[in-house]
């Protein structure tokens, strides 16, 4: 039986994945977050769950240990944990910019700390990192977010090759735009920073009113559980990728920064955004 800790999965991508996960018979899957409540219906799903906070060092301990002790190790972690903080890299208050890094990054890299020394007991183990194709290029008004998930992605890579002696694996997974709460906690951090009279304002004004259109397009976004999907592929598959991008708009815009330069995606943004 393999086991398998997925992190933030009180809502969207990461309550998708537990519901996707917890119908195979060979996957012992375990559901965390902050608040056991928002999670109770997960038990339902055939799901365990376990109080997790990956901003706090004694509450990853204790979840850590809770799945050893059962299982010997964690077979395989998926860092699905995160939020986008919004607003222009001038004015935005570095206490919530910390706060956002508290969770996207270094809880990310303390559980793979903490998990890491199982996996390698057992000769196997795989690790899950879910970034964003905002870890591969970047908008106006997501600019710490997007450091976020570029700090996500170099530590995998990094991880990848440090581990792999040790028959671990790492994946990251890379949505675009989903259709989940994400939008609506980026589009409230963006107000929550704007002020009437700032330089700012009306750049925050348009990125808040593109965000919004593009969620609501049907076209240019997807559901959780497509992500849910893929990121069962990275889990179980037996030779995973190192990168999963998810929806064909998130493949066409970091390819199209690939291709083109930064000097280009500049204008594409300015014109998308002014």
């Amino acid at each position: 039986m393999t086991t398998v800790l997925v992190t933030g999965t009180s809502s969207g991508i990461g309550r998708a994945t537990v519901r996707r996960l917890a119908r195979r018979p060979d996957l012992t899957v375990y559901a965390t977050a902050r608040n056991l409540d928002a999670i109770a219906d997960l038990a339902d799903s055939g799901a365990r769950l376990l109080p997790l906070d990956v901003a706090d060092e004694d509450s990853m301990r204790a979840a850590v240990a809770a799945v050893e002790t059962a299982h010997g190790h964690v077979d395989v972690l998926v860092n699905n944990a995160g939020y986008g903080e919004y607003g222009p890299i001038e004015e935005t208050a570095l206490d919530r910019v910390r706060a956002q890094f508290e969770t996207n990054v270094f809880g990310l890299a303390r559980l793979t700390q903490l998990v890491l020394p199982g996996m390698r007991r057992a000769g196997r183990g795989r690790i899950v990192n879910v970034s964003s194709m905002g870890g591969r290029l970047v908008f106006p008004g997501g600019g710490y977010y997007h450091a976020s998930k570029y700090a996500v992605e170099a530590i995998s890579d990094a991880l990848r090759q440090e581990v792999r002696p040790f028959g671990v694996d790492v994946a990251i997974v890379e949505p675009g735009l989903i259709r989940t709460g994400f939008g609506a906690v980026a589009s409230s951090s963006l107000g929550a920073g704007a002020d009437p009279g700032s330089p700012y304002r009306r750049m925050v004004e348009t990125v808040d009113a593109v965000m919004a259109r593009s969620y609501r397009n049907r076209l240019l976004s997807a559901t959780p559980d497509t992500v849910a999907r893929v990121i069962e592929r990275a889990a179980t598959g037996r030779r995973p990728r190192t990168r999963y991008l998810v929806t064909a708009a998130a493949w066409a815009m970091v390819h199209t920064r690939r291709l083109l330069g930064a000097r280009v995606f500049d204008t594409v943004n300015r014109l998308q955004f002014r």
